[in-house]
């Protein structure tokens, strides 16, 4: 690729993080509201929940030799126009409040989703290590997460001014397909599809690979502690503070601001520290941010912990993607391999925390994330780099 067509993919790829963000905090945001129009009780709603997760561990195994067959741009198409199925049947379910309904679109944006995923984590890593950069996919994560901040802040307003969550769902519908097409066309060549096709066998050999697994249990554990306030701080506020739902929103808000922040300043820091050093602090941060949360006793110390929690959880997923990026030509399938055992998080964490607050509460609940963090913090030394570079990949970097 020329310096242009490496500028122009960065940039078409910063807009798919974002747009990825923006969809899944369409209706993240307002989890509380979900469940409530649906009638459902907590350990209901994380069964329900479930079928968004099984739908993206469901996408995720197929991703890699997608992504090496046709591409990552027509991967990243096809995964964003699957969610916006799945988002006009939840669109359907609250309008007519059928669960049933809602299971099946959450499992096909689930579905989508982990195809996104895996697409455009594979295109990211390649466009950073041809453009010599060691702080791009921080940086693109935080894209994601300034998604969903906007997300969030629309979840926020439109609670606060009596939205129904259908109409809000019903908004990124229109929108998403026409921005999906007209970004994908940015997208160029990475270095795994110029390696070809490696079908099913390449993701098999990835899972034997003692480095891929254990990059695989990093990103679980970090995806963990991000999926569960992703998917509980408002909740948690709301039915462990007795919290306003707008105040729930806010709290979720609060985790992805700092997460946004995290990942903007990450790259600097881990250019400095290396990854190993910064994933051990940003557990410890992580965990300050939970115990607020969890026995902080009042909603202003909650909140705090929120913006503690969402710093914390930032860098392990976007440093596990490019620790299993390290061999361009190997990218897709490790990718898919790591993001399959990573989103085993988001697929255990709804249902298994739904569970225990059905019986224990919510705050009491989210006790278990205290394990995530020790998993993400013992497996965190896998992700030391390679060196492996792709052919043509630039020594200094492209500002």
């Amino acid at each position: 690729m020329t310096t242009n067509q490496l500028l122009r993919a960065r940039a078409a790829v910063v807009v798919a993080f974002a747009a990825n963000g923006l969809a899944f905090a369409s209706f993240v945001s307002r989890i509380p509201t979900l469940g409530e129009d649906l009638g459902l009780s907590t350990a209901q709603l994380g069964l329900l929940l479930l079928c968004l997760s099984g739908g993206s561990v469901t996408g995720l195994p197929l991703s890699g030799p997608l992504v090496q067959r046709v591409g990552p741009g027509p991967a990243v198409l096809a995964g964003a126009l699957a969610v916006t199925v799945g988002l006009t049947g939840l669109v359907v379910a609250l309008a007519t409040a059928t669960v049933p309904f809602a299971a099946v679109g959450l499992f096909a944006t689930g579905l989508g989703m982990g195809v996104w995923d895996v697409a455009m984590n594979v295109a990211g890593a390649d466009v950073e290590q041809r453009l010599g950069s060691t702080t791009l996919m921080p940086r693109l994560h935080a894209a994601f997460s300034i998604g969903t901040v906007a997300g969030a802040a629309v979840g926020a307003v439109c609670s606060a001014t009596g939205v129904p969550l259908a109409a809000q769902v019903l908004g990124v519908v229109v929108l998403l397909p026409g921005l999906m097409v007209r970004t994908v066309r940015g997208f160029g060549t990475t270095a795994a599809a110029e390696a070809g096709p490696g079908g099913s066998g390449g993701v098999l050999a990835a899972w034997r690979e003692p480095r891929t697994l254990l990059i695989g249990l990093l990103v679980l554990g970090f995806a963990f502690t991000e999926g569960s306030a992703n998917e509980w701080i408002a909740y948690a506020l709301v039915n462990g503070y007795g919290a306003s739902e707008t105040v729930g929103a806010v709290a979720f808000g609060l985790f992805v601001t700092a997460m946004t922040a995290g990942r903007l300043l990450g790259g600097t820091v881990l250019a400095r520290f290396g990854r190993v050093a910064v994933l051990r602090a940003a557990a410890g941060l992580a965990l300050v941010g939970l115990l607020l949360v969890l026995v902080g006793g009042s909603v202003p110390t909650a909140l705090v912990g929120a913006l503690f929690w969402g710093v914390g959880a930032a860098l392990g997923f976007p440093v596990g993607m490019s620790a299993a990026a390290d061999d361009p030509a190997r990218a897709a399938a490790r990718v898919s391999v790591v993001s399959s055992i990573g989103y085993t998080a988001f697929l255990a964490g709804a249902p298994l925390i739904g569970l225990l607050a059905e019986d224990n509460g919510i705050l009491r609940a989210l006790f278990v994330v205290l394990g995530a963090l020790l998993l993400g913090l013992l497996a965190s030394g896998a992700a030391r780099p390679t060196g492996v570079r792709p052919a043509g990949a630039r020594t200094t970097p492209v500002s």
